[in-house]
């Protein structure tokens, strides 16, 4: 086997008997190669950040970390176009697509020849114009909904006038291919969504915020708000809800704690 297929091998060996270890003279005899080989392999395999590690002594060795690691996934060539082209699309302006690179690659390792051919060919046509979100104003926002943080903004609306806002991030829904951070305004004093590239400028503070259900942001959204299909199996959903109807602007009503499809009230809310 060539050396990408070894490094591949090795991981599936250590993941196959974790959290026991392996030593490097066991791993050099099972793959028919020298010890100091396998050594350069699998410290090439940590510094890509792969979850294996080392422990020294009599009982010690090479193993991987279940915790930080998955089994191997077996996706159609449906699938693998599908996972490809959602990764392109989030790649710099939709939240949380720092990862999408090292995702991709992953994907690409792990693909039989045909998934992979598939892929590669829907690559070479896939194009991208550069998001207009700041990537600082983007992380800020992650942050402020994965740790519950009161989030300090300056924003533009439709006219390009600018105002700070206090607002306690509740989530962020994407609609029609545009994303907003959603949650309570403390300067409306009522549930507001932000368009994530009318963000000028964004700062984390360290003021927990108690989540707001949907019902309360907004009572007439929490009817007409859906939760994505692509996700209904992490959420544990037995269906899809349906999603929200009509397109608007700029400031929307606000939304839930979760990631919502469709677009927004007709009427948005003024800024």
């Amino acid at each position: 086997m060539n050396r990408t297929e070894r490094l591949y091998a090795l991981v599936e060996e250590l993941r196959a008997i974790a959290p026991r270890p392996r030593t490097v003279g066991w791993l050099a005899t099972r793959f028919e190669v020298s010890a100091r080989t396998v050594q350069r392999d699998l410290q090439a395999l940590m510094a890509s950040g792969t979850p294996v590690r080392c422990e020294a002594g009599r009982r010690g060795g090479w193993f991987v970390d279940p915790a930080m690691t998955l089994p191997p996934v077996n996706l159609t060539g449906e699938e693998a176009l599908a996972v490809a082209a959602a990764l392109a699309g989030a790649e710099s302006s939709t939240p949380f697509s720092s990862g999408a690179p090292g995702a991709m690659r992953k994907l690409a390792a792990a693909l039989s020849a045909d998934a992979a051919s598939s892929v590669r060919d829907l690559a070479s046509r896939i194009h991208l114009l550069p998001g207009r979100t700041s990537a600082g104003v983007l992380r800020i926002v992650e942050l402020g909904v994965l740790e519950r943080k009161l989030l300090r903004i300056r924003y533009a609306d439709a006219a390009g006038c600018e105002s700070s806002r206090l607002v306690e991030p509740g989530g962020l829904l994407c609609a029609e291919g545009g994303w907003y951070l959603v949650g309570w305004c403390r300067l409306r004093e009522a549930g507001r969504g932000f368009r994530l590239d009318r963000i000028r400028a964004a700062e984390l503070t360290d003021e927990a915020c108690v989540p707001r259900p949907l019902a309360v942001l907004d009572e007439g959204l929490a009817g007409r708000a859906g939760s994505p299909v692509s996700l209904s199996s992490l959420a544990g959903e037995g269906s899809p809800t349906r999603p929200c109807p009509g397109p608007s602007g700029g400031e929307m009503s606000g939304c839930g704690p979760v990631v919502v499809p469709g677009a927004l009230p007709q009427t948005p809310y003024r800024a």
